[in-house]
């Protein structure tokens, strides 16, 4: 699940680097130590194959040219999966840096500590791709939220970093 929230839209990448964090789970398996739980130690290895792809795509997509598809698919969801794929579809628009901290902050949980190690950024760095994140989130999903409670949801206070948003 990880792998595909932090790799974003592309089905087809996500799909290959789930089955590279498998193989690399495997092969890595007699290192496994014990020293933490066996998900914490894989979870860990599929953060860091996908953010190692992502690295990879972004530099092949640098020298490659883009082609725009005319296609469209259009299916009719219920309000439950139209609010997950609208949740979804913001998320993937939001650029790489601050899409991979808001995935691994609000919804796998880890501390900005972490996830400026993880990324090679200061801690700075990650709370301010997390505010840039959130704040970019709150507009592309504004037409959600009725015109009456839009307000409301406005005058929310903003999260303190010990909360981790529930998995969608």
């Amino acid at each position: 699940m990880v792998v595909s929230r932090l790799v974003g839209r592309d089905d087809d990448l996500a799909a290959d680097v789930a089955q590279e964090v498998w193989i690399q789970i495997f092969r890595a398996l007699p290192s496994w130590r014990g020293d933490s739980q066996f998900s914490t130690w894989a979870h860990r290895i599929a953060v860091n194959r996908t953010l190692n792809a992502l690295r990879k795509t972004r530099r092949l997509a640098n020298l490659e040219t883009p082609v725009e598809e005319d296609s469209a698919a259009v299916e009719m969801d219920t309000d439950r999966s139209f609010i997950a794929q609208s949740i979804d579809d913001a998320v993937a628009k939001l650029s790489p840096g601050a899409r991979a901290v808001f995935v691994l902050h609000d919804v796998e949980g880890f501390t900005h500590e972490e996830i400026a190690e993880e990324l090679g950024i200061t801690t700075g760095g990650s709370k301010s791709q997390l505010f840039k994140a959130r704040a970019k989130l709150r507009k592309l999903l504004a037409y959600l939220i009725d015109t009456a409670d839009r307000d409301a949801f406005a005058a929310l206070p903003s999260r303190d970093d010990k909360n981790v948003a529930p998995a969608y």
